[in-house]
């Protein structure tokens, strides 16, 4: 049985078992629409991630991928030249980990099943931190940060990568059209399942703004928030220090 996706008034337990099922389900098809709903713009995005998370300075430490999918963010700071250390992919949707482990290898990507509200991590143990395109996926995002900001050692930096709203009306009018019309017809498909591409574009729109993130950031104990719009608004990147 498919589950419906989670209406506001549901619980965090009935969040976290609708993404949970719907990622594994959309794993084999899931690198596929990212590049095909993006035009390809998606990669573009993780690389100016990975520039926002100041690994140089620890270029064998240990860094963190949390909501990590099949690995993308993880293989662009592991590709990285100069970067020797390790990145461990943590994410608990188990379909997508081994889709990635496929696609990069064992070198310097380790993969972790593991719920970002729950790391199996000791305290302050990270270098750095991204997620990608997965915090809105969260029960709990106040407690998602806090548990990010747990394992980072202190001067370690989050980087958060994930769409918003744009705050052009023209331009968001025409995103809009896409997210509700247009990228369901395409997602469901592709993939197969019913909700998931319904799903998503709803999860964007409940959403914090950007500037509202970086100041639940800043609340969860992180210092110098910052973000930045990419591509007229479509997506951003925030960052904070631990």
């Amino acid at each position: 049985m498919t589950l419906a996706p989670p209406a506001p008034s549901e619980t965090q337990s009935d969040k976290r078992r609708y993404v949970r099922e719907m990622f594994a389900a959309i794993a084999p098809r899931y690198d596929l629409l990212n590049h095909l709903l993006s035009l390809n713009i998606d990669r573009a995005w993780r690389r100016l991630a990975v520039d926002r998370l100041a690994w140089e300075g620890h270029a064998r430490g240990l860094f963190l991928d949390a909501c990590a999918g099949t690995l993308d963010l993880a293989a662009e700071l592991a590709g990285r030249p100069g970067f020797a250390g390790r990145v461990v992919g943590a994410d608990f949707a188990p379909p997508m980990l081994r889709l990635g482990v496929a696609k990069v290898g064992r070198g310097q990507v380790r993969a972790a099943a593991a719920d970002a509200l729950e790391l199996p991590f000791r305290d302050e143990v990270f270098e750095g931190a991204t997620v990608g395109f997965g915090m809105r996926n969260l029960a709990d995002l106040d407690g998602g940060l806090r548990e990010l900001r747990r394992v980072l050692r202190r001067g370690a930096r989050l980087v958060i990568l994930d769409f918003t709203t744009p705050p052009s009306a023209p331009v968001r009018a025409l995103y809009l059209f896409y997210f509700r019309r247009v990228l369901p017809v395409i997602g469901r498909l592709v993939s197969g399942h019913p909700t998931a591409y319904a799903y998503l574009p709803a999860s964007v729109e409940q959403f914090p703004a950007p500037e509202v993130l970086a100041r639940r950031m800043a609340e969860a104990g992180f210092d110098d928030c910052g973000y930045r719009l990419l591509t007229g608004g479509i997506a951003a990147i925030h960052w904070g220090k631990r």
